[in-house]
């Protein structure tokens, strides 16, 4: 993936960008975010476990495959996610031992679609037509030890489906409460974006910027626009 996005913008289009961006309010805030994430990894370590080693039992991952196969699937919240790894040559700067991407499914966003908010980040990203029942919230890097070292996002042609605005991705990210039947997983990708709410909303706005520089007309299908934003994170600092 690259690194480095364009950041020529026209005035106009920044003002659209930005206009509307609030920090959504946490219903888990980082005084309970933290010892979540802190239990769950003193019971790995209790345990002598991975956070991974159930989902890929005991293995070492098999790059592009997905953990698990079908996806992580919370039916209730209408969340799901996918573990994975890449080949060195393909992200040649990245030191993650793999990332999970995290995705909201139809029935938490299919009635906003036709907001003002939507309308105007559709109208961004070129009136994609797409019927995709899912979109993609967030990517999470982790490093070999199980720990998230950085926060990313990804142009639409990487993970097949769409995005939405970042006034309802934070919305959707800050009520999360992930239950797939993986608690460790669940409780660290839940704790970790709650820590980290400040750090998302510029890691959107960066995705917007990044969407808005690239003149391409067809932006996200365009495979030269891979890496849209990423942002360091360091959970012992913030703890």
């Amino acid at each position: 993936m690259r690194s480095e996005m364009r950041r020529q913008v026209r005035p106009q289009e920044l003002r659209r960008v930005s206009k509307g961006r609030r920090l959504v309010k946490d219903p888990f805030p980082g005084s309970c975010a933290g010892p979540r994430l802190l239990s769950a990894y003193a019971g790995l370590a209790q345990r002598g476990a991975h956070l991974f080693g159930d989902l890929l039992k005991g293995q070492a991952p098999r790059q592009w495959e997905h953990y698990p196969q079908d996806d992580a699937l919370d039916t209730a919240g209408g969340y799901q996610w996918f573990y994975h790894s890449h080949s060195p040559e393909d992200r040649a700067d990245a030191v993650e031992h793999g990332h999970v991407h995290l995705f909201a499914r139809r029935p938490l966003w299919s009635r906003r679609l036709r907001s003002r908010a939507e309308r105007e980040f559709s109208q961004l990203c070129g009136l994609p037509q797409a019927t995709a029942g899912s979109r993609h919230l967030l990517a999470i890097s982790f490093d070999a030890k199980g720990v998230p070292i950085s926060l990313f996002t990804v142009n639409s042609w990487v993970t097949g489906d769409l995005m939405l605005s970042a006034g309802l991705t934070l919305e959707l990210l800050a009520s999360m409460r992930l239950d797939t039947g993986y608690p460790e997983i669940d409780t660290v990708i839940d704790s970790t974006v709650h820590l980290c709410l400040p750090e998302i909303s510029e890691l959107m706005r960066a995705r917007d910027l990044a969407l808005v520089a690239h003149t391409s007309p067809n932006r996200l299908e365009d495979p030269s626009l891979e890496l849209l934003s990423q942002i360091r994170i360091d959970l012992d600092t913030k703890l």
